[in-house]
């Protein structure tokens, strides 16, 4: 297991001094930010020469390829091209050498509830994704942002009733399932052979705002960089080794208490006394 860095806040930097921090910092990987016309990585014309250069310069590997977009827009011509980037994603990840590509379950159809919209849409867009992938070595993760379709633990089982294989997956983010009350450490127990990505992201709770507005309210939680809210890494990281995985731990720095670079290298310092330094 390691520590990377989800790329984004990054994304007015030249992709060499992400590479070049990640290194310095003793990051194993990044998760790179991509899109159409994204600095760092675009899905039309990636420059994977260069990226193969900066890996191996760097030593720093590519945990993920992170094509973040709703894969169920209710709009046609936006749904074919939101899933088109995943696809290309895909393309990129697997001649990179196989890998994960993330992406989100999309948000509910306007008429529709959540789990209409897995057992519909999800099912119609993510099936053929899933056997590309497939077909490709590459393994489709998504985040569990509760605003998308996956945002309890009902929703993950019925999309994997309806969508089964297996390059079809999760990018765990324990941050979403703390502040909605979810057993993060079950889920991973329950759903471990469907974790291909892991974000390290903390939820801080403050409890007197929540007495004072309830749990309907607004501002009683917020993302912070891990180690300064209330997951429980050291049982969460348990839990990942015991279902198998041994990847990346994601840094995804939405902590606007803390700068960038250093969020980042508190977040690491943090998770590492949670890893066996490699021998």
């Amino acid at each position: 297991m390691y520590v990377g860095i989800l790329t984004a806040p990054f994304g007015n930097e030249p992709l060499e001094k992400v590479f070049e921090f990640a290194s310095r910092y003793g990051f194993g990987g990044l998760e790179l930010a991509a899109g159409y016309g994204h600095p760092h990585l675009d899905l039309d014309n990636p420059d994977l020469d260069m990226l193969k250069t900066y890996i191996d310069r760097y030593q720093v590997k590519l945990s993920a390829i992170a094509c973040y977009t709703n894969n169920t827009d209710a709009d046609p011509e936006r749904r074919k091209r939101n899933n088109d980037a995943v696809r290309k994603g895909i393309d990129i990840a697997s001649a990179l050498g196989g890998g994960v590509v993330c992406t989100l379950a999309g948000h509910p159809v306007p008429g529709k509830s959540k789990m209409q919209t897995i057992e519909t849409d999800c099912k119609e867009v993510f099936t053929p994704l899933a056997e590309y992938a497939g077909e490709k070595n590459v393994k489709i993760a998504l985040e569990n942002w509760y605003a998308t379709n996956i945002q309890a633990l009902d929703h993950w089982q019925r999309l994997f009733e309806v969508v089964p294989h297996p390059s079809f997956g999760l990018n765990f983010d324990p941050s979403h399932l703390l502040w909605q009350d979810i057993d993060y450490i079950n889920a991973v127990l329950i759903f471990g052979s469907r974790i291909f990505h892991s974000h390290a992201k903390d939820t801080e709770i403050m409890a007197q705002r929540k007495l004072w507005v309830g749990n309907q309210g607004d501002g009683w939680w917020r993302y912070v960089i891990p180690g300064l809210g209330g997951v429980r890494w050291g049982e969460y990281i348990g839990a990942l080794r015991r279902v198998g995985f041994n990847g990346v731990l994601s840094i995804e720095h939405e902590d606007s208490a803390v700068g960038r670079e250093e969020g980042f290298v508190i977040g690491k310092k943090y998770l590492d006394q949670f890893i066996a330094p490699e021998f």
